[in-house]
C-alpha cells in the first residue's frame, strides 16, 4: 500500500536537489527507523535555518558522512515533525508542501498547523527568487 500525506492522497516526492528524506530517496517516508520522524516536506527558508540553528540543529553546514549536502533557502527538506512544530511556535516555521507531507505529521503537528503554511512549490525552483520563498 502507498504511504499517504496530510491530504489524504498518495505520498509525492519532496526533493531531488538535493536528495531529502530519511531514507534518502526524495519522499518524506517513515518507519520505525526513523525516530526523528522526518516527514514534513519544507521549504526552507533564511529565518527557519536560523532557528534551527539556535536550537541546535545546524541544517545548513554539510555533514557529508551523513550525505548531508547543507541547506540554502528555497530548498525543499523533510523536515522532523517536532522541531517544525518547535518553529511554527515560536514564529519562524517554513512552508509546507502538503502533498509531499506524511500522514505521520499528524502524530505529532495539528492539520491546522500545516495548513497555516501550505505552499504548492513548482518541479523547478529556478524560476523563483529565494527571497520569495
Amino acid at each position: 500500500m502507498a504511504e499517504r500525506n496530510v491530504i489524504g492522497g498518495v505520498l509525492e516526492p519532496c526533493g531531488t536537489d538535493p536528495v531529502t528524506g530519511f531514507y534518502r530517496d526524495g519522499c518524506c517516508s517513515t518507519g520505525p527507523e526513523d525516530r526523528g520522524s522526518h516527514t514534513i516536506c519544507g521549504v526552507v527558508t533564511a529565518e527557519f535555518l536560523d532557528h534551527q540553528r539556535r536550537i541546535g540543529n545546524d541544517l545548513s553546514t554539510p555533514a557529508p558522512q551523513y550525505r548531508f549536502p547543507g541547506l540554502v533557502p528555497g530548498d525543499r527538506w523533510c523536515v522532523t515533525a517536532a522541531n517544525w512544530l518547535r518553529a511554527h511556535r515560536e514564529g519562524c516555521a517554513c512552508p509546507v508542501v502538503l502533498a509531499s507531507t506524511h500522514e505521520r505529521a499528524l502524530d505529532i503537528v495539528p492539520l491546522e498547523a500545516l495548513q497555516q503554511h501550505a505552499v504548492d512549490v513548482p518541479p523547478d525552483l529556478s524560476a523563483l527568487d529565494a527571497r520569495d520563498v
